[in-house]
């Protein structure tokens, strides 16, 4: 089992920058994927960025390339996501996300909700214009 325990939401205006973390703790996540996905009222959730159990993978959303940057703390038990330059329209609940452990630390379709077994509760990102 792994527990996912988002922070670093909040307001910002247009333009402005937000660092999302995600503790982990159990057994598994060190050799998983993990990612960031997020949820505005009445959307789908959609993934926003994952990363390999070694950090070697990345993938990003089209729509953040470019402004958001994921990472992980294996020895600290972190996720994170650099937030630049937001917009509003990347307003919505974000999630932090792990994949049970496998070979090769990733997984096929990480844009994907069920390519991922463990899921925070959420921290809200606004953001005005």
């Amino acid at each position: 089992q792994v527990q996912l325990v988002e922070s670093g939401g909040g307001s910002v205006q247009t333009g402005g920058s937000l660092r999302l973390s995600c503790a982990a703790s159990g057994s598994d996540y060190r050799s998983g994927c993990m990612g960031w996905f997020r949820q505005a009222p009445g959307k789908e959730r959609e993934g926003v960025a994952a990363i390999s159990s070694g950090g070697g993978l990345t993938y990003y959303a089209a729509s953040v390339k470019g402004r958001f940057t994921i990472s992980r703390d294996n020895s600290n038990a972190m996720l994170y996501l650099q937030m630049n330059s937001l917009k509003p329209e990347d307003t919505a609940m974000y999630y932090c996300a792990a994949a049970k452990a496998t070979g090769m630390g990733w997984v096929p379709t990480p844009s994907a909700p069920g390519s991922f077994d463990y899921w925070g509760q959420g921290t809200q990102v606004t953001v005005s214009s």
